[in-house]
């Protein structure tokens, strides 16, 4: 089942998200993982695009977030008021209260303001004047970002970045795909006929069968050999976090199921491992694009199981 959910999503994004099929694949492995997605790049190559197609889909509820400095973390929980009809207070959920969240631009909120996000990422719930609300199942959080040296912007907090399951680069189409969005055959054109493949009901029970393709005990050390290996080498100041470590199984047994295979397969870690670590590990240089040829270095380095 997790197969042809999987199938029918990529089916559906691709006919918006032209000629970035391997970009396409990472973003579904993050959803069917259960984690979270962050996508950063440079303005006008199909962030927001791409969220968009995911999120319409999945089906289910879908808000958007829009970035902003004046964005208020009240803004994305909700807040509690006083109904004075009903003499009682009332809570008011906030656009965080949706199977899928697109947060747009999301460094261009303050650290205050990316903080709001937190708590639901990790823990599904949002706790607001010491009440708790949990949050819809399943529950996806999809962010844009551009580059943080660009004016306006605050860098992620590496607790914030270490909640994103995996991180893309779009980069820019080739000269076909581009051809094809200059003719309406993607892009938002398209973005607007898309019908939803799935359900929150079908992709949660997805979800929960991705989590129980088999892993041999080989590819569980391969897993913890490669998250070591980023805590002991001498470009990095801060390696992987054990959080790091479960996302890169979770993301290669969602792989797995992506391409067909009802086991998890080295091929499965290293073709992930560069989105699933890179944004988590920090560098002494303080390079964060240099992070990706690091765990290039390391995937090259480690012993891959045979047996």
């Amino acid at each position: 089942m997790a197969a042809q959910v999987a199938a029918d999503l990529f089916a559906n994004v691709t006919r918006a998200l032209r000629g970035k099929p391997d970009e396409a694949r990472l973003a579904i492995a993050a959803l069917l993982s259960g984690g979270h997605l962050l996508i950063e790049d440079v303005p006008g190559v199909g962030k927001t695009l791409l969220a968009k197609a995911i999120a319409q889909s999945v089906g289910g509820t879908f808000r958007r977030i829009q970035g902003t400095p004046d964005l208020l973390p009240a803004d994305l929980t909700g807040i509690t008021m006083y109904r004075r009809e009903a003499e009682s207070w009332e809570f008011q959920p906030g656009p965080l209260f949706a199977n899928v969240v697109l947060v747009d631009e999301i460094n261009r909120a303050t650290p205050r303001t990316q903080a709001a996000t937190l708590e639901a990422m990790e823990e599904r719930q949002v706790t607001v004047d010491g009440r708790t609300h949990p949050l819809p199942k399943p529950f996806l959080v999809i962010a844009t970002q551009n580059p943080f040296e660009h004016a306006g912007t605050f860098p992620l907090v590496e607790g914030q970045r270490d909640r994103f399951s995996l991180v893309l680069e779009l980069g820019l189409p080739g000269r076909q795909s581009e051809r094809e969005l200059l003719l309406g055959q993607g892009g938002t054109d398209v973005l607007r006929h898309l019908k939803p493949t799935t359900d929150p009901t079908t992709l949660a029970n997805a979800i929960s069968e991705v989590h129980r393709v088999p892993v041999h005990e080989a590819i569980t050390e391969y897993v913890l050999d490669i998250s070591a290996a980023t805590r002991s080498h001498p470009a990095v100041s801060l390696g992987a976090s054990p959080r790091a470590s479960l996302s890169l199984l979770r993301v290669a047994q969602a792989h797995a199921t992506i391409v067909g295979r009802s086991f998890v397969a080295p091929d499965d870690v290293k073709r992930v491992a560069p989105a699933v670590l890179s944004h988590r590990i920090i560098l002494s240089s303080g390079d964060l694009r240099a992070a990706t040829a690091v765990i290039e270095e390391i995937l090259a380095k480690v012993a891959v199981p045979t047996g």
